[in-house]
């Protein structure tokens, strides 16, 4: 894993009550795909491995997790307690990150990203 410190300057910047579950995020994905090149992208911090991985980001009443088609439709029953969108689950700050969630989705995309790309 290539590890950014972009990343740790966007965390760094987020408000301190959500320092911590962006950290969260970050060791999840850094967990699910330890080889997976991290920077920033968009602005907000983005995974790669084989292609796009996933990204993160936090607003002002969840933290988006951000994973390309067809991860969220196919994992939809796993998700169905979150707002999600085709390409998006969202967090809300009051509750805990399901870590467990977390990886699952992201090993899921590297899975793929390494068949189609790998």
């Amino acid at each position: 894993m290539i590890t950014s410190s972009a990343v740790d300057t966007y965390i760094q910047k987020a408000p301190k009550e959500v320092q911590g579950k962006l950290t969260e995020i970050r060791k999840a994905i850094r967990s699910a795909a330890p080889k997976a090149e991290e920077k920033i992208s968009y602005g907000m911090p983005y995974y790669g491995y084989f292609g796009r991985l996933a990204y993160f980001s936090y607003a002002k009443k969840h933290i988006g997790l951000y994973v390309p088609p067809p991860i969220i439709e196919n994992h939809k029953t796993l998700l169905s307690q979150y707002q999600t969108a085709k390409a998006t689950v969202q967090f809300p700050l009051d509750r805990k990150i399901p870590v467990t969630l977390v990886k699952k989705l992201v090993k899921a995309r590297a899975r793929m990203n390494e068949e189609s790309n790998g």
